[in-house]
């Protein structure tokens, strides 16, 4: 979802070089600029009349509006419409200017002439903060999209449980109901997302962490586009480069993509580093994938324990999710429950790893048959984990779900492929 920027800018010369530079930072949508100060608090009263959501979530006041001065603009605005984030835009970066546009209640200060980092940055930090405000405002009931996203830890019991997969295909099916999504590869050491999607890219976490501040265009670079929509940060090629990414610039970098993308799904892999637990801590949503064996099902134990013991997370805010589930096997998903006071997945997902060989070994997880069992119980979890669009679950329960989002992503695919055959 865009972020929605309204400036206010009296002089039509400013406010052209203004709505251009705001143009060109991702996902924003920019209105066209308010010339005074009544024109300001005049639109967004009817904004806010029709809904909360109706109003931007950054408004940019240049220090030559009026009549009413910035600060006190400011000021009102902070005030009346509290769930919008400003950024005063001047000449004078002073700490004593600063320390007033913070009183005023603004969210950040922009200084002239007007840098696009600068600019990405502060209003990036206000849309975060906006979208935190309306959420607990309880302003409607999709306060998870644009900035202030949803972020997924996927965390395996040992190695081999299937967390990989589950982890790309909740990704595909969150890209499928439409939302914008980042797929990263948090296993530093062996990660191999980019071996199941068929991708080779030079750049990585690893060039992330020795960023202090990770803009739009910074985290951009570092992103590689994939054919499915779906927007992939790669583990390190080289494993012992994995050292780099610390806790603090995993947190770091969390919060950049979570300020950028609706869903983040991270692959944690199995081995419990810094930056891995700050993930996990940092998650709306933290997975732990087994199987339905008594090796698993111990690790899976050693794990939740670990989290408790070091107040990363405790068991009841963790859910596992069973995978190669077998109705004949003797471990059922209730007594992996039981044993690892977790929640519990709803969806178990079927032994049939047959369906998934052949694309596996092709590195093309992505093109999964829809007739797939397997991909059906996994886009199902998606959806019970809230990670689709309302708009594609409605009227439909569980597995259901799973099979009309499949359905739904090759109808689409089939028409790319036929649109690129008539060319």
């Amino acid at each position: 979802m865009p972020t929605r920027i309204l400036p206010a800018v009296a002089d039509p010369d400013a406010a052209r070089a203004v709505t251009t530079l705001i143009g060109q930072l991702p996902d924003a949508e920019p209105a066209g600029p308010v010339t005074d100060s009544t024109q300001l608090v005049d639109t967004l009263a009817r904004l806010a009349a029709e809904s909360l959501d109706e109003l931007p979530e950054v408004v940019l006041v240049h220090e030559r509006i009026g009549p009413v001065p910035a600060l006190e603009l400011i000021r009102e605005v902070a005030l009346r419409f509290p769930a919008v984030g400003v950024v005063l835009i001047t000449a004078d970066a002073s700490p004593v200017l600063f320390s007033a546009a913070m009183d005023s209640g603004a969210r950040g200060l922009v200084t002239l002439p007007l840098g696009y980092e600068e600019l990405a940055s502060r209003v990036q930090a206000a849309a975060q903060w906006s979208t935190g405000v309306r959420r607990h405002l309880g302003a409607g009931a999709d306060t998870s999209t644009g900035p202030g996203g949803t972020v997924v830890t996927v965390s395996g019991a040992k190695g081999g449980v299937g967390t990989t997969v589950t982890a790309v295909h909740l990704a595909l099916a969150a890209r499928a109901s439409g939302r914008t999504v980042a797929l990263v590869d948090m296993d530093l050491q062996g990660g191999d997302i980019a071996s199941y999607l068929d991708v080779q890219f030079r750049r990585s976490l690893a060039d992330l962490a020795a960023v202090d501040d990770i803009s739009p265009r910074v985290l951009q670079d570092a992103v590689y586009v994939h054919e499915t929509g779906l927007s992939l940060l790669l583990a390190p090629g080289e494993g012992e480069r994995g050292e780099e990414v610390t806790d603090r610039s995993a947190r770091q970098i969390v919060s950049a993509l979570r300020g950028r993308y609706e869903v983040v799904v991270l692959d944690c892999g199995t081995h419990l580093d810094a930056a891995g637990a700050a993930a996990v801590e940092m998650a709306d949503t933290a997975l732990l994938v087994t199987t339905p064996d008594v090796v698993a099902v111990r690790a899976a134990k050693r794990v939740v324990r670990m989290w408790d013991r070091l107040q990363i997370r405790k068991p009841e805010e963790s859910t596992v999710v069973v995978n190669r589930h077998q109705r004949s096997t003797e471990i059922q998903p209730a007594l992996i429950q039981k044993i690892t006071g977790t929640r519990l997945a709803g969806v178990a997902v079927p032994a049939h790893f047959k369906e998934l060989a052949a694309v596996v070994d092709a590195g093309r997880l992505h093109d999964l048959d829809a007739r797939s069992t397997v991909k059906q119980a996994l886009w199902a979890l998606a959806g019970e984990l809230g990670l689709v669009k309302a708009a594609a679950d409605q009227g439909r329960g569980g597995q259901g779900r799973g099979r009309e989002l499949v359905r739904a992503s090759d109808r689409g695919a089939l028409g790319l492929r036929r649109r690129g055959a008539g060319r």
